[in-house]
């Protein structure tokens, strides 16, 4: 493990990018959403959304594999066979002219994303620990930020000078020159001695592991909680805007300025984790992102959407909520399963994924003339985040009297 003053760029960046893979191959799509809608002859527009959502749900169960694999293996093989996959994945969405294959290379996509997504922080949970790891996070998730900043941008550039298969094309160039980079820079963070000898029952004494601390199974639930509320927003974003609001020209800025919003938070949290802690930093935010919301649905509980910059305000401050607990509640349950980490970050992502899809996938239907379910969603699930940390904030009291 390094020691806590140490900080490495290349090592941050390296993070970054194999996380920021996974972000283009969501966020770069959403420009190209109506063109690919129209090329598989899609009639019922609200299936479109699943060409985000279903990426998720691969990446979900993909962890499960992948995660246990790299206790046993190593991080850095795990992470080439993930990209493999995502490579296989990428040529079947670029040859299918039917929607089902499309959707089913979408969560090939995620399986094998899944791989540089949660292995990344089990390299930085490999190297780091408490506070430091929370910072090292912040970090990596504020150079990762970038890319969310121009995928649309980039997305919509590459439709309008080529077409929607030219972002695959893309994804696929740009993995592989982060993966031959990963192989000649990157050591393996996993050591020999610390792996746990491959057999069926890994899984299950992960699982069991996972369980016995209650603090990581209950900030994985939060994790579930806010991110299945965000995934709504992933998921309709390019309904709302360019259908409701008809600003398809400006869809790509929008998305851009509030990426910057979650990286601004993440830049902060960075520089206040170590004096205060990532504990007492996420509940902050979480009363901050159950507010947001609220107050959203007092002024327009008519459903009549308001002004696109009022929107824009709203989703700002919901989001600047939202980057310091993506950053802290990943660190959170991540602090005690230092000797299962690899397993503990798949069974982290795993468990808040599968939790966040039906939740996007559900009240993304009613996302359809009006944004008041959306912040609806953003309500309810901010009060049992809170709920949440308020149990957590109780039991300890009690232990400690």
């Amino acid at each position: 493990m390094e020691k806590e003053n140490s900080f490495k760029l290349e090592f941050v960046v390296i993070m970054a990018s194999l996380m920021a893979i996974v972000t283009l191959a969501i966020d770069a799509l959403l420009p190209a959403i109506p063109n690919i809608s129209n090329y598989l002859s899609v009639s019922d527009s609200s299936k479109n959304q699943q060409l985000i959502t279903m990426i998720f749900l691969g990446i979900g169960f993909g962890q499960l594999v992948f995660g246990p694999l790299s206790d046993s293996f190593g991080r850095k093989p795990i992470v080439f066979t993930g990209f493999i996959i995502f490579i296989i994945a990428s040529i079947i969405c670029l040859t299918t002219k039917n929607f089902e294959v499309m959707i089913f290379g979408r969560i090939l996509q995620g399986i094998g994303l899944s791989s540089p997504r949660s292995l990344s922080l089990s390299m930085i949970r490999d190297t780091y620990s408490g506070n430091h790891m929370a910072k090292m996070i912040s970090m990596v998730m504020l150079f990762c930020i970038f890319v969310p900043t121009i995928a649309p941008s980039l997305g919509q550039i590459l439709v309008n000078t080529f077409n929607w298969q030219a972002i695959f094309y893309f994804n696929i160039g740009f993995g592989v020159l982060i993966m031959i980079w990963f192989c000649l820079r990157q050591k393996e963070t996993l050591p020999k001695d610390k792996r746990i000898k491959f057999s069926t029952y890994l899984l299950f004494y992960g699982f069991k592991e996972f369980l016995k601390h209650k603090e990581s199974v209950a900030y994985t639930v939060v994790s579930g909680f806010i991110t299945g509320s965000f995934m709504v927003y992933l998921s309709t974003s390019q309904q709302i805007f360019q259908e409701q609001y008809n600003l398809v020209n400006a869809f790509p800025y929008i998305i851009a300025c509030l990426t910057i919003s979650v990286g601004f938070a993440t830049y902060i949290n960075s520089r206040l984790v170590l004096k205060y802690g990532m504990w007492r930093i996420a509940y902050i935010a979480t009363i901050a992102y159950s507010l947001i919301p609220i107050l959203y649905m007092l002024l327009f509980w008519s459903g009549k959407n308001p002004h696109a910059l009022l929107l824009v305000s709203f989703f700002s401050l919901q989001f600047f909520a939202a980057g310091f607990l993506f950053v802290n509640l990943s660190a959170l349950a991540m602090e005690p399963l230092g000797h299962i980490a690899g397993i503990g970050a798949a069974i982290n992502g795993f468990i808040s994924t599968v939790m966040a899809v039906p939740i996007a996938d559900y009240i993304g239907r009613f996302v359809v003339t009006s944004v008041l379910p959306l912040f609806i969603g953003f309500s309810i699930f901010g009060v049992l985040s809170l709920t949440v940390f308020l149990f957590l904030k109780s039991k300890e009291r009690t232990v400690t009297t």
